[in-house]
């Protein structure tokens, strides 16, 4: 395994790519803003543009090497019942599989490895290509400590990182992490639209949405308050965002929506995964 320093946390890391696509690349690229050295890592994807220093391989080439630390699993997930058993001796030999693969759980991941491989399973979303993405992390009981501490270094990389025991999480992690951020982009249209259907030409308000959603984002991470209290700053005693605040928090309102939407993502994410 890999030596972790303060000064440099991924020197000594070997990894191996399965898949160099958005996810992938942008987990790629925050490990080597890291200090990862380019030649540590080894990618097997034949389409995707590599950073100058990192090989590309292909299966065979990658199983006849020495096992790297960590193999991260970052193709479709529809391919990975028939691309992962090839890197069954990776995982006999010790190497630890991070799964970024959406719907694939840890025993259908083990299995495909052999029945008894150490396994990672992350559900990070798409801000990780611009460093503030948010992964949640499960791993099984194959998994020691120091390496589970190498998987939160690696996915840190790329934004926050929160572990849970329970798998079965996945799912809602899936429902509003993963699929949030399609959600607050939807949150800038509807406000677009709503100040055009108000008489601001249709740019000038989709400029305000966008600015309005990445600053409040940017003053909401920035602040000890909550969002609550946050709301409430904005909010003053019957004025324009009290009344606005009216229809958006009535009984059937946005959060009853919001909560149904998160529950069907979750329920299909539950489908997937069967």
């Amino acid at each position: 395994m890999g030596c972790l320093t303060t000064d440099t946390p991924l020197a000594g890391v070997s990894l191996l790519l399965l898949g160099c696509g958005k996810m992938g690349g942008a987990l790629l690229n925050g490990w080597l803003g890291r200090g990862l050295e380019p030649s540590a890592v080894h990618v097997v994807d034949p389409l995707a543009a590599l950073p100058a220093g990192v090989t590309r391989l292909t299966a065979e080439q990658a199983v006849a090497l020495p096992p790297p630390d960590v193999c991260l699993v970052a193709i479709k997930p529809q391919v990975v019942p028939e691309v992962l058993p090839a890197y069954a001796p990776l995982a006999q030999a010790g190497t630890v599989f991070l799964s970024v693969a959406a719907g694939k759980t840890i025993d259908g991941l083990s299995g495909l490895l052999g029945g008894d491989a150490a396994v990672v399973r992350a559900m990070p979303n798409t801000p990780a290509a611009v460093g503030r993405g948010a992964s949640v992390l499960c791993a099984n009981a194959r998994v020691p400590a120091p390496t589970r501490a190498l998987c939160e270094t690696l996915m840190a990389a790329v934004g926050t990182v929160e572990w849970v025991d329970d798998e079965s999480l996945i799912d809602a992690v899936t429902a509003l992490s993963g699929g949030g951020p399609a959600y607050v982009f939807l949150l800038v249209e509807c406000l677009a639209e709503a100040g055009r259907a108000n008489g601001l030409p249709a740019d000038l308000a989709m400029r305000l949405a966008r600015s309005t959603v990445a600053g409040s984002g940017a003053l909401l991470d920035g602040s000890a308050e909550d969002a609550a209290t946050l709301r409430k700053n904005v909010t003053s005693h019957k004025g324009t965002t009290a009344a606005a605040l009216a229809v958006l928090m009535a009984e059937d309102a946005l959060q009853p929506m919001v909560t149904r939407a998160i529950a069907a993502a979750a329920e299909r994410s539950r489908e997937l995964a069967s």
